[in-house]
């Protein structure tokens, strides 16, 4: 088994922690907060007590995962002895290189070292590197400790021990993994982005409310979320700042649309806020935000 430390207590950060704890794993689980590192934690907890509800998860299974998890705020205390890191820190270029950096002077040169991010330039990320071929793209999928597929991102530096390190982690927790390229958006975001902003385009020009373009997808393609209910879930600010970059990288068939940026700035980010298309309380859709039909 490994030591396996993460890098962000949020929402991909702790569900990457349970599942890796779970495969029988020791992990660290580290944020800049306390309360950051707590909040995950209780997350992970809570996920497990749901999974022995269900009787998906034993008892004596949920015990021994939380007795692999230990939190902190220190990240050299975190990566310091693991065989693999990974950041799940905010999708930003100079957060990260400030992460691997940091990481890198704390580590073996053994010691894979693996972005979640879901659309930046790996071989970027990369770059700050003194051993670059040891980095690599795990892409989860949230909800982690549900999802199974796991988007394996190959840098221009990876090295192919490196690939197959990934490989045998990702099928050791149980995942099934997909090796693509590093081009902008992967395959999965640039995908799901693509569906994602066509559905909101066709609510702001009224052609079905959120709902119908949800139950139409689940139903009609077997789609086990709707595309506007997923972008909630996701965050509205994490779809907006993918598909700006994707703009960037690709062209106008990207170019964000109004109904999302005005929400943006609303602070209407959707799940996490309590409202983006759809109005959240306690994890669970309630009501429509209103605004549709408004192009």
């Amino acid at each position: 088994m490994m030591h396996v430390a993460i890098l962000g207590a949020g929402t991909m950060g702790h569900g990457i922690a349970q599942v890796s704890a779970m495969a029988g794993h020791d992990v660290s689980l580290r944020d800049i907060e306390a309360d950051i590192v707590d909040d995950g934690l209780t997350a992970i907890e809570s996920n497990l007590e749901e999974g022995i509800a269900r009787e998906k998860v034993t008892e004596s299974t949920a015990e021994a995962t939380i007795d692999r998890l230990k939190g902190t705020t220190s990240l050299e205390e975190a990566v310091t002895g693991a065989d693999l890191v990974v950041e799940a820190v905010p999708e930003e270029m100079a957060i990260k290189h400030e992460t691997l950096t940091a990481v890198e002077s704390h580590v073996d040169p053994a010691t894979l070292i693996a972005s979640n991010t879901s659309s930046l330039s790996l071989t970027e990320i990369a770059s700050v590197l003194d051993y670059p071929e040891r980095a690599i793209g795990l892409h989860f999928f949230n909800p982690v400790h549900i999802m199974a597929l796991v988007e394996i991102v190959v840098a221009e530096q990876t090295s192919a021990e490196t690939i197959a390190r990934a490989r045998e982690f990702v099928n050791g927790i149980d995942k099934t993994p997909v090796e693509v390229a590093d081009a902008p958006g992967f395959a999965s975001s640039r995908l799901g982005v693509s569906l994602g902003v066509e559905a909101m385009r066709m609510v702001q020009e009224g052609v079905a409310t959120p709902q119908d373009i949800d139950t139409a997808m689940e139903l009609g393609y077997n789609h086990p979320m709707g595309p506007i209910e997923l972008g909630d879930v996701v965050g509205l600010d994490v779809r907006l700042d993918i598909l700006e970059y994707l703009r960037d990288e690709l062209g106008e068939r990207f170019r964000p649309p109004q109904i999302l940026k005005r929400k943006v700035r609303a602070g209407k980010l959707g799940k996490k806020s309590g409202e983006g298309f759809y109005v959240w309380e306690d994890g669970d859709i309630v009501g429509t935000s209103g605004e549709w039909g408004d192009a």
